[in-house]
């Protein structure tokens, strides 16, 4: 493991004993997302799913769906922010794009969760430490 992929702090217990915290860098071990087949490129004026109708919010996701054919699906939308909702049937290629969408939101949400629970975990290292730093631990609490 490269040197440059994690920091190291030590902390002096109380006790006289000193620990190291390893602080690892995620990023650096995951591994680049594998791009999924793009969806056929949509028709001239189609709507786009996850656009909403009402306010153009582009945070519109599926609340139930079901095949409708073999080339369709009806699918009920739902806006979170205006809180419409609609009932369609709709062609593959579309649902397709919709689901391509979909899928690079979860995305963006699971980057932005793992950044937070990263961040969160080091301020309560930091915490952590400077708790027993400052001789705040007792047995007791354990």
């Amino acid at each position: 493991m490269a040197h440059d992929e994690h920091q190291m702090k030590r902390i002096v217990l109380p006790s006289g004993k000193t620990i190291e915290v390893v602080y690892f860098d995620h990023s650096s071990f995951e591994h680049p997302p594998v791009e999924p087949e793009p969806a056929a490129p949509a028709k001239e004026g189609e709507r786009q799913l996850h656009v909403c109708i009402n306010c153009d919010s582009k945070l519109v996701y599926p609340v139930q769906w079901e095949e409708a054919d073999p080339k369709s699906w009806s699918v009920t939308l739902r806006c979170p922010d205006c809180e419409w909702t609609e009932a369609g049937v709709f062609p593959q290629d579309q649902c397709d794009r919709f689901d391509d969408q979909l899928e690079s939101g979860t995305d963006a949400l699971t980057r932005d969760y793992k950044r937070l629970v990263t961040a969160n975990m080091s301020e309560e290292i930091d915490r952590f430490a400077a708790a027993l730093r400052a001789d705040a631990i007792l047995p007791s609490d354990f």
